[in-house]
């Protein structure tokens, strides 16, 4: 599994829709990807919300990524992420 960070932007039309029934559903889609979240959290500030999340690839990242967006409004930056200490081990070889 791959980990990302997924920032979320709302639109004007995404927060008229704001609900807990939203993010139920927003969780089962991302499920349907083969997808398990970590945590999200709402933000102030450049970015709205981040879900850090595990996909099976970035092919399954990107469906839900995109498939999220068409369902909530809410568009998202999907970024695939490591470790500090996976990244160390992979800068060891360069």
């Amino acid at each position: 599994m791959v980990t990302f960070f997924m920032f979320g932007k709302y639109s004007h039309e995404a927060t008229k829709a704001i609900s807990a029934k939203r993010t139920d559903k927003a969780l089962s889609l991302i499920k349907k990807f083969g997808g398990n979240v970590k945590s999200m959290h709402a933000l102030l500030g450049e970015n709205d919300l981040v879900f850090i999340v595990t996909f099976p690839g970035v092919d399954k990242a990107m469906q839900a990524s995109v498939a999220l967006c068409k369902l909530t409004g809410i568009s998202f930056t999907t970024c695939p992420a490591v470790t500090v200490d996976e990244f160390d081990k992979l800068m060891a070889d360069v």
